[in-house]
């Protein structure tokens, strides 16, 4: 090496990093210095290597549970019902039932919404993996997560909404394995269906709202699991959406 072309400007021009007009220089210097040529030749075939190996894992979203370590901190227990309390306050969460009074509802796990909200807003972004089994594959992906919530799922027709399924994913909750359908219409708009394990021996059914930093979320209770139906698409939309979800999903769990 000499004082022309410095190791680090080789480095540099491996990574795409330098001034176009001494690019052009590293590249007549590498012309006329072969053993510096192979050294950035090897780099370079160490490079893509790496980006083979690992871009996968690099461009996977961020685990759902630790999305929310960092928006709600864990307390201790006797404190949750207050820190609840106040989360709902605070994000503004609104609830109500329909054909329902408000004293015959079954209370609602607390982050149900919020939890749906969350998962919708880290996975239906993604462009290269916001799923992780296809509708290609939806026989499959229903009895597979079916098998890991511990109920017969299945996944909503919101055809005649204009929204195909897309596919869906295993996800982590307090209360164990969540399934999460992700569908999308012909503009590219996506919404989300969330079931996971909810209100042990609960046997009434709720149905209610929540808007979670701008996402509409229609959820209800029917047994021991909790459906919450997510998206950014309009509240009287996504309401027709989660009344079609609740029409479909309602009589299969009568076969738990």
């Amino acid at each position: 090496m000499t004082d022309d072309v410095h190791e680090h400007e080789l480095n540099a021009y491996v990574d795409g990093t330098l001034p176009e007009a001494r690019r052009l220089e590293v590249e007549a210097w590498l012309a006329a210095h072969p053993a510096d040529a192979a050294r950035v030749q090897a780099w370079s075939d160490q490079n893509q290597s790496l980006h083979a190996t690992f871009d996968a894992v690099l461009n996977e979203p961020l685990p759902l549970n630790l999305v929310r370590a960092t928006l709600r901190p864990a307390l201790p227990v006797p404190f949750r019902a207050v820190a609840a309390l106040l989360a709902m306050m605070a994000t503004g969460l609104v609830g109500y039932a329909i054909g329902l009074n408000a004293e015959q509802a079954p209370a609602a796990p607390v982050y149900l919404a919020r939890d749906a909200a969350i998962a919708h807003a880290v996975f239906s972004p993604e462009s290269r993996h916001p799923v992780e089994v296809d509708a290609a594959h939806a026989d499959h992906l229903v009895a597979w997560l079916s098998k890991r919530v511990g109920t017969q799922l299945q996944a909503p027709d919101f055809s005649a909404q204009g929204f195909d399924l897309l596919g869906g994913r295993l996800l982590s909750g307090e209360t164990g394995p969540v399934a999460q359908f992700m569908y999308q219409d012909r503009i590219e708009r996506r919404v989300t269906l969330y079931v996971r394990r909810a209100v042990s021996g609960n046997k009434v059914t709720a149905f209610r709202h929540a808007a979670e930093n701008g996402v509409d979320v229609f959820y209800w209770i029917d047994g021991d699991f909790g459906y919450a139906l997510s998206g950014q698409i309009g509240r009287k939309a996504i309401q027709q959406l989660a009344d079609a979800a609740y029409s479909q999903m309602i009589p299969a769990s009568g076969k738990r």
